[in-house]
């Protein structure tokens, strides 16, 4: 679907520019499932329950209000997904050394040929320190910060 396409308002699918909401039968039970797949995406970002309609057979049509709050449920799965990505693949901890704290970050870079991480080092100015790219399976917690900071930033082994 390109931009410039009309919206589709019809009983069992809905869409605009960035999202379709697509009515569909529940494998699972006779029940009804909807569909929430952003432009563009493989696959729905959100599928879950839709109400029946008042035949006990058929499911209920969407209308606007309840395509609005797909958008914005799909939306808000969307971005947990991308916190919790993120959190997975950057992860800091501080540390006193001496007298001042230095803080202790890892990237992991999930590359499909040459997966690797780096390691970092700022002080509490935000001066980089040190740079060491790692294996990806690092794990960084305050132990091994402070023993890579008291060996002077060499390769942890």
């Amino acid at each position: 679907m390109t931009d410039t396409a009309a919206p589709i308002q019809e009983a069992t699918l809905w869409s605009d520019a960035l999202w379709t909401a697509r009515v569909i039968k529940n494998e699972d039970d006779d029940g009804w499932a909807v569909a929430m797949t952003r432009q563009g995406d493989p696959e729905p970002a959100l599928v879950g329950p839709w109400t029946m309609g008042r035949d006990k057979k058929n499911p209920k049509p969407l209308d606007a209000p309840a395509f609005h709050t797909l958008v914005k449920t799909a939306n808000e799965v969307l971005r947990r997904h991308e916190q919790q990505l993120h959190a997975r693949l950057n992860k800091h901890v501080s540390v006193g050394a001496g007298s001042e704290r230095i803080r202790v970050s890892l990237q992991i870079v999930p590359d499909e040929d040459n997966p690797h991480a780096m390691l970092r080092a700022h002080d509490e100015s935000g001066s980089e320190l040190a740079e060491l790219r790692v294996k990806p399976d690092f794990r960084l917690n305050a132990a091994s910060a402070e023993a890579w900071i008291e060996s002077g930033f060499e390769k942890p082994r």
